[in-house]
C-alpha cells in the first residue's frame, strides 16, 4: 500500500507533510528513475500558492543533484505542463494542490504527458522513504534554468485545435454577436493564460478572481464556489460563465440563466457533438461511479454507451486507453478529450463546449435542458483515520441497512478521498427526502466513529 502518493500525486499541508526535504527527495528520486529511460529534462511548473516557490527550489535542486536538467516553467496550468512534457519527451513536476485551499500543496509527477503509472510511483516512493539519495559528482550535475517558452508551446497547441472557432461572430437568435464570457480564474494558475486565449479567439471577456496573492487561491471562488460567477453572468447579461480550479484541470460552467453546468452535463453535450461529427470513438464515454444516472440515461438514449470506473482521473484515463475512448471525465469537471490532451484541461473543456454551442447553434441553457438529473445527495466529513473507519463493522452495518431501505431505486457510495482527509458519502435515488435522511444517518455513523 502506497504511503505518499494518492490518486493525484502527493498532497498535504505545505511545510508539514509537503516539506522542502520531501520535495528535494522527490526530485532526486525522479532523476534516478527517468534517466534510465533516456529522459534528461525535468519541467517544473506551479500554481499561485505561497509555498510554491519553496517547493520549486527544492524539487529542482533534488533533480539537478541527481543529474537532470531542470527547466522552470513558472506559473501555468497542470494540463499545460502535461502537454509541454508530451511535446518535449520529458518528465515534469506540477506543484499544486488543485482545488484545495492555500495551506495545502502537492507534487504531481508527469512523464511524456501522462501521470506516472502506479508501479513507477511506488518505485519513487520507496526511494524517498528509504532515503536513497544519489548525488552526482560535480561534472555530472544538472542545470536549473528558466523556460518561458513553455507558455508558447501550449498556446500554439491550443490554437492549432481551435483555429476555426470565432468567438467574435457567434451564432445567436438575431444572427451573430461577439460572445461575452465571464471567467473565474480562482486566483490560480490560469489567471493569465486562459483570458488571453478567449480574447485572441474574439470573445469579450470579463475576468474575476484573477489577483492571486499566495493565500486566496480557491477562496470562495473557482469551480467549487460558483455563486459569484453566476451572479456576475446575470448582472452583465453575459452569454456564459466559466470557472477553473487552482491548477485549471477542472471546468464548471454557468449558463446564461445562471444555472451551474457540471462535468456530467458537459460530457453529455460534448459527447453528442463528437458523435454527430463522427469523432466519438466506439460511441463510448468513460465516467466514474459518481456520475449521475440522468447523464447515463441521456447518452444511452442517443446511441452511446457509458462505462464507469472508480473515482480519480487516472482511472478514467486508464480505461479510456484500454477501451480506445475519446471522452472521459468526472462530475467535478475534470474532463479528458483524448484527441486534444492527455489529461483534464479546463481551457480545452470550455473551448469544446463553445464549439458544441456553435455546431448546434444553441445557447448553453438549450443544450442542457434535455439532460435529466436524478436526485443526488453528497456529504463530506473530515476524519483522522480513513482506513480504520472504512473497515469498521458499524459502518458496514449502517450501509447494509441503507441499501435494504433503498433496494433497487438508487445507489450508495461511501469512499475515502484520495486527496484529502475526508470520507465522502453519495446517495442517488428517486426520493430526495429519503436519500437525504439516509445520507444523514450514514454521516452520523461516521461522525460517531471519528469521535
Amino acid at each position: 500500500m502506497r504511503k505518499l502518493f494518492g490518486t493525484d500525486g502527493i498532497r498535504g499541508v505545505a511545510g508539514k507533510e509537503i516539506s522542502a526535504d520531501l520535495a528535494f527527495r522527490l526530485g532526486n528520486a525522479i532523476a534516478q528513475i527517468v534517466l534510465e529511460d533516456g529522459i534528461k529534462d525535468l519541467m517544473v511548473a506551479k500554481d499561485t500558492r505561497v509555498s510554491c516557490d519553496m517547493l520549486e527550489a527544492a524539487v529542482s535542486s533534488g533533480a539537478a543533484s541527481g543529474g537532470m536538467n531542470v527547466k522552470c516553467c513558472s506559473i501555468m496550468p497542470t494540463p499545460a505542463l502535461a502537454k509541454v512534457t508530451d511535446i518535449n519527451h520529458s518528465a515534469g513536476v506540477m506543484i499544486s494542490a488543485s482545488h484545495n485551499s492555500f495551506e495545502y500543496n502537492g507534487l504531481k509527477v508527469i512523464k511524456d504527458g501522462f501521470k506516472l503509472p502506479d508501479a513507477e510511483e511506488e518505485e519513487i516512493e520507496n526511494i524517498i522513504l528509504t532515503g536513497s539519495i544519489k548525488a552526482q559528482t560535480h561534472h555530472e550535475l544538472g542545470r536549473i534554468t528558466h523556460y518561458p517558452e513553455a507558455r508558447g508551446l501550449y498556446l500554439r497547441w491550443i490554437y492549432k485545435h481551435f483555429d476555426d472557432l470565432d468567438l467574435s461572430s457567434f451564432p445567436c437568435e438575431n444572427g451573430t454577436k461577439q460572445l461575452h464570457i465571464v471567467f473565474d480564474a480562482s486566483n490560480g494558475a490560469s489567471y493569465s493564460i486562459t483570458p488571453e486565449v478567449y480574447r485572441t479567439l474574439g470573445a469579450k471577456v470579463t475576468v474575476i478572481n484573477d489577483n492571486p496573492d499566495g493565500y486566496n487561491i480557491n477562496l470562495n471562488c473557482g469551480s467549487q464556489h460558483t455563486q459569484t460567477l453566476a451572479d456576475t453572468v446575470l448582472e452583465l447579461n453575459a452569454d456564459i460563465g466559466i470557472a477553473h480550479d487552482g491548477d485549471a484541470d477542472r471546468c464548471i460552467l454557468i449558463d446564461e440563466t445562471g444555472r451551474e453546468v457540471d462535468g456530467d452535463k458537459i460530457m453529455a453535450i460534448t459527447a453528442n457533438y463528437y458523435k454527430e461529427t463522427e469523432r466519438l470513438a466506439n460511441n463510448l464515454v468513460i465516467a466514474t461511479v459518481m456520475s449521475n444516472l440522468g447523464f447515463e440515461k441521456y447518452i444511452t438514449e442517443r446511441g452511446m454507451k457509458l462505462l464507469r470506473t472508480r473515482v480519480g482521473d487516472r482511472y478514467v484515463l486508464e480505461e479510456m486507453k484500454r477501451k480506445e475512448a475519446m471522452i472521459g471525465g468526472e462530475q467535478s469537471g475534470h474532463i479528458i478529450y483524448f484527441d486534444r490532451n492527455t489529461t483534464g484541461d479546463g481551457l480545452i473543456t470550455s473551448l469544446t463546449v463553445l464549439e458544441t454551442m456553435n455546431h448546434f447553434q444553441k445557447r448553453l441553457s438549450a443544450l442542457i435542458n434535455d439532460i435529466p438529473r436524478f436526485p443526488q445527495v453528497l456529504k463530506n466529513i473530515h476524519i483522522r483515520d480513513k482506513e480504520k473507519i472504512m473497515e469498521a463493522a458499524e459502518l458496514s452495518d449502517a450501509l447494509d441497512r441503507a441499501r435494504d431501505i433503498l433496494k433497487n431505486t438508487g445507489r450508495i457510495l461511501v469512499r475515502p478521498s484520495g486527496t484529502e482527509p475526508l470520507i465522502r458519502i453519495m446517495i442517488e435515488g428517486n426520493n430526495e427526502e429519503q436519500i437525504t435522511q439516509l445520507a444523514n444517518e450514514l454521516l452520523a455513523t461516521v461522525e460517531g466513529l471519528n469521535a
